[in-house]
């Protein structure tokens, strides 16, 4: 599936051949009889570098459109309109989410041949991070706190929001595991459903690894999480997904964007996706200490509770989150790569340095620091 002509970020913070091919003007072409917002467009004036899927920007007649293109196999149209109803709903509520367009037959994701696309109004604000590779450490407090306003502000309107679990596991961010109280028996339940995961576990000794390096710091959290609503929720809060806007000297966030990793999970969960994300540099490590910025997770945290007021108990509970937060989402990395692009290469990566180096790292003295400074804050 590799195409030499169009390149994107790797998993080591390189840059590598896409899994995908660009978005081209032939495609464009196709777009315009269904989407009358591309207008006369005939120009694709940006591709991105992101690798999980193949987006561009187009001029439309009115505004430029983001146009976002999946591998069916990865996305349906029916996966893709999940996503945009609970976008829909936080619009609603007034949180600035990035408009997803219709065609002319009134549907917001449609299918063709191979693809799924999906088409957005590209929002108000500047893409501070959008040429920055993905684990970027996000390195101003004030747009820490304001993420973390923001995030807090989006919680209260998915509250209202009450919709089934994802019908996909691949690239979405998930709970499941870790709000059980068995996750190698709740892992093994979904295997038959997911065979390219289940080939690829069967070749090493994940049992064991598991037990080793992740379960560890799951000790005690399936009762805790059991008082935690679900909530449909982001789940990739990075700053790469958020376009800011200057208000006077400040920056303010103008627009969310890419719910693609959107589910029902927890405020908490949120929350600690967004201190992982955004203040630890997981492909720079080896700086130590200089690796994380207790500095930012802390701005992120203080900046939701302007918000939204966290107890000191569920302070304690999202920096015990942090190690297993990523636990679902590294599997269906790991299924993608295996069962989608045919890399097994790429899922060792998702596997070793990602499902069990987290956890590994919070066991090191940078990652017990941070750990120690988010329990401080209660």
């Amino acid at each position: 599936m590799m195409t030499e002509l169009h390149r994107v970020q790797g998993l080591n913070n390189d840059e590598v051949a896409a899994d995908w091919p660009a978005i081209s003007t032939g495609e464009l072409a196709w777009l315009k009889g269904r989407y009358l917002q591309l207008g006369s467009s005939n120009q694709l004036r940006w591709h991105s570098p992101r690798p999980l899927s193949a987006a561009a920007i187009a001029s439309g007649s009115d505004v430029d459109v983001f146009i976002k293109r999946h591998h069916h196999s990865v996305r349906s149209a029916a996966c893709l309109q999940e996503e945009h109803r609970f976008m829909a709903h936080l619009r609603a509520g007034g949180i600035p989410v990035s408009q997803v367009l219709p065609d002319r037959d009134g549907n917001t994701a449609i299918e063709h041949g191979d693809w799924t696309y999906e088409l957005h109004a590209v929002g108000e604000g500047s893409d501070l991070y959008r040429d920055a590779p993905s684990w970027t450490l996000l390195t101003d407090t004030y747009q820490a706190a304001e993420a973390g306003r923001m995030l807090a502000r989006l919680h209260q309107a998915a509250a209202s929001y009450h919709a089934p679990q994802r019908s996909t596991h691949l690239l979405v961010a998930r709970d499941d595991l870790i709000r059980s109280a068995d996750p190698i028996a709740a892992l093994k339940l979904t295997l038959p459903q997911r065979p390219a995961l289940a080939r690829y576990l069967a070749r090493i000794p994940w049992e064991a690894e598991l037990q080793r390096h992740v379960l560890p710091w799951h000790q005690g959290l399936a009762q805790r999480l059991a008082q935690e609503p679900r909530l449909w929720a982001h789940n990739d809060w990075h700053v790469s997904n958020l376009l800011w806007t200057q208000d006077g000297s400040d920056p303010h966030i103008g627009t969310v964007m890419d719910f693609g990793l959107a589910s029902p999970t927890s405020a908490l969960f949120d929350l600690a996706t967004a201190i992982e994300r955004n203040a630890v540099a997981w492909l720079q490590l080896e700086q130590g200490a200089r690796a994380v910025r207790t500095d930012i997770a802390l701005a992120l945290l203080r900046g939701y509770r302007q918000v939204l007021p966290l107890s000191a108990a569920r302070v304690h509970l999202l920096a015990d989150l942090l190690p297993m937060v990523h636990v679902d989402f590294a599997l269906s990395e790991v299924e993608y790569f295996e069962g989608i692009t045919g890399s097994t290469a790429n899922a060792d990566v998702a596997w070793q340095p990602f499902m069990l180096g987290h956890p590994i790292w919070f066991s090191s003295p940078p990652g017990q620091s941070l750990l120690q400074a988010l329990h401080a804050a209660a």
